[in-house]
């Protein structure tokens, strides 16, 4: 009942046109299911072998998002089963994921990582790479993968007003290429930032995809 109450209470906080990701690692097949009986259908995993395992076990129309690191060694065994990638951070991955979906004759969904983060270890592209990176040639190239939209965390620090200028980072280079190579793109929507922590934030500055964990599970079971 807690993970049910907590999701109700989160559900009534986070304004409509807003998508909740359960971020479901590290916690048992159990939690899961409670929160697929309250009604969850999206969950994000950031290991490739938990996310199979646990797709194995849970009905077929949970929507899997991969939302940690993907190592390219990793994206074979993932794609059958995701319905959204939201860490591509490189050329190669995207490129990569593209010919593996190939393929597998389907089309994947992803997110483009940005890192405006203090931190030096949170992986991504600049804002600067990332508007370099993202041209109508390489869209045009992309059979297989839809570009979404874009990801991206806020420094992880005490103070709002830092976190809400990361966040308003990650809005604008949305809007610039939403402005420009996804012009008219209805594809092109996803604007992935906020946690547990920090979501309100988020979403005040403009992110309509919010990847909630310890809120709705409690701390991690590693």
């Amino acid at each position: 009942m807690r993970i049910r109450n907590n999701l109700q209470r989160l559900n009534g906080l986070i304004p409509e046109g807003v998508e909740l990701v359960a971020v479901s690692k590290f916690h048992p097949l159990e939690a899961l299911t409670e929160a697929y009986e309250a009604g969850q259908r999206v969950f994000g995993e950031s290991r490739a072998n938990e996310l199979c395992s646990k797709a194995k076990d849970m009905p077929a129309d949970v929507k899997w998002h991969f939302i940690g690191h993907l190592q390219t060694n990793k994206v074979r065994q993932i794609l059958p089963h995701v319905e959204l990638i939201h860490s591509v951070d490189s050329e190669k991955l995207l490129r990569l994921i593209d010919a593996e979906a190939s393929r597998i004759d389907r089309k994947v969904k992803v997110l483009l990582q940005l890192h405006v983060a203090q931190e030096e270890t949170k992986y991504g592209f600049s804002p600067a790479e990332l508007m370099d990176l993202v041209t109508p040639e390489l869209v045009s190239e992309l059979r297989n993968v839809e570009i979404a939209g874009v990801m991206g965390m806020a420094s992880n620090v005490d103070d709002d007003e830092r976190v809400r200028e990361d966040f308003h980072a990650i809005r604008a280079v949305f809007d610039q290429l939403k402005a420009g190579v996804f012009a008219g793109d209805d594809s092109f929507r996803t604007v992935s930032m906020g946690m547990s922590h920090d979501w309100p934030i988020a979403v005040a500055e403009g992110a309509n995809m919010v990847r909630v964990g310890t809120t709705i599970f409690g701390e991690r079971e590693y």
